[in-house]
């Protein structure tokens, strides 16, 4: 590392001016001698907040036959996030073993769940370990555990083609079993679900997140709320949903389905929200999502009725004190996303960052 370096601007969420000296990968509160300012050299006119954290996406994934990509290509997605300040990302679910990548100081610090866990042909293929026998889930969801870094990725529904529709895969029975199981290996547990019927026997399973969630009902909020359960509902790809229904001509009931799901998603999550339910920002990219679309979901948020300070956060601050992440502060890494002008003006201001600092370095 070089010499020590040195921030001024404003912080978020309150305002207020701040000053970071950075030595070496970690932050300091008091001053260093023989800093170099980067940042606010004129004033404290920037803004300044950790990094941003996109809390669904799926490095190592792509939109091509079984899913995995291969290593250069899976740097060059998480290069991408670090461009536009994501610097901590939650990997939904890769078929592609990217754990090599921790080895590059250079890329987003990346907590993994593991590769998704389907049933056979009941998911998009390639992509998720198969579940042959049900009762072989909680087993296989406590290895993916120990595989993951504090997360295991469930598929709680998708298109049952015998009855052309959406569907829950799993039992009620076995699934508390299997969240047990990776609660006992110290790994929180989520769940892609689209639609309303696998989500009552998931949240009252004790999961600790859902994905998408737009098939919640009253009821199903209430659970939610009772339980603790957070949801990612990744908005920017729940425009996808009128396309895929196009393409389902052979199945008009899950067609029909995932209009209403899209109809309904924004007003279901803003409920989500105004019953207390924690939402925190994600993207889904790594398949139909491209990388670095961090701001584009921050200004979804607030489609849902977030202010930008609540928006923002969800993909910052509070979305790291979730995942259990430091934000700023004496000792934390030096981990920082610097702006020109206020980040809570929207996607224009967050995917344009002055200054990129990852461990330390200055991008």
């Amino acid at each position: 590392m070089g010499a020590p370096l040195h921030v001024r601007g404003r912080g978020l969420p309150d305002g207020e001016p701040v000053e970071w000296w950075i030595v070496r990968d970690r932050l300091s509160a008091e001053p260093v001698g023989g800093a170099e300012t980067v940042f606010g050299a004129d004033g404290d006119g920037g803004w300044i907040v950790p990094g941003l954290v996109d809390a669904h996406c799926h490095v190592g994934l792509g939109p091509v036959p079984g899913g995995a990509v291969s290593l250069d290509e899976a740097v060059a997605q998480a290069e991408t996030e670090r461009s536009v300040g994501a610097l901590l990302l939650r990997d939904c679910g890769s078929p592609t073993d990217t754990r090599s990548l921790d080895e590059r100081d250079d890329l987003p610090r990346i907590i993994r769940a593991g590769r998704h866990v389907a049933r056979p042909k009941r998911y998009i293929a390639g992509y998720a370990v198969d579940v042959e026998d049900e009762s072989e889930l909680p087993r296989i969801v406590a290895e993916q555990a120990r595989r993951g870094d504090g997360w295991v990725k469930l598929v709680g529904d998708w298109i049952d083609r015998s009855i052309g529709d959406l569907a829950p895969l799993w039992d009620d029975l076995v699934l508390k079993e299997a969240i047990d199981a990776a609660h006992a290996e110290g790994a929180r547990v989520t769940a892609h679900v689209f639609g309303e019927d696998a989500l009552p026997g998931l949240i009252s399973a004790g999961i600790d997140c859902i994905e998408h969630g737009t098939g919640l009902t009253d009821d199903t909020i209430e659970l939610m709320v009772e339980h603790g359960t957070a949801l990612v509902p990744t908005l920017i790809n729940v425009e996808n949903f009128p396309g895929i229904a196009d393409q389902a001509v052979r199945y008009p009931a899950y067609a029909a389905h995932m209009r209403d799901l899209y109809q309904q998603c924004y007003p279901r999550v803003a409920a989500a929200r105004e019953a207390g339910v924690p939402i925190y920002a994600g993207t889904d990219a790594g398949s139909t999502i491209t990388h670095g679309r961090i701001g584009d979901e921050i200004d979804a948020l607030r489609s849902i009725g977030m202010s930008p300070t609540e928006a923002l956060g969800a993909a910052c601050w509070a979305a790291r004190d979730w995942l259990g992440r430091p934000g700023l502060a004496h000792g934390a890494p030096a981990d920082l996303v610097c702006y020109a002008d206020d980040p809570r003006g929207g996607s224009a201001v967050v995917n344009a960052p002055a200054r990129v600092i990852l461990r330390g370095v200055v991008y």
